[in-house]
């Protein structure tokens, strides 16, 4: 598996915990939702993510997008 496809399978899980916390536990919780998808945003336009970081250093291997 390589850090891209680990970010969008992160991306997700991280979406989905966040919109059940704001569901279930407190409504503030909706901006770590809005702060996941600000950060996928600015990743997008920069290729730079610090999970893709972290990912890299456990080992995974680069795909197109996390190169750097």
């Amino acid at each position: 598996m390589s850090i891209d496809r680990a970010m969008f399978r992160f991306a997700g899980i991280m979406v989905l915990i966040s919109v059940a916390l704001t569901q279930f536990v407190h409504p503030g919780f909706v901006w770590f939702t809005v702060f996941i998808g600000a950060n996928l945003l600015q990743s997008s336009f920069t290729g730079w993510c610090p999970a893709a970081k972290i990912m890299a250093k456990l080992g995974l291997p680069a795909g197109c997008a996390f190169d750097k």
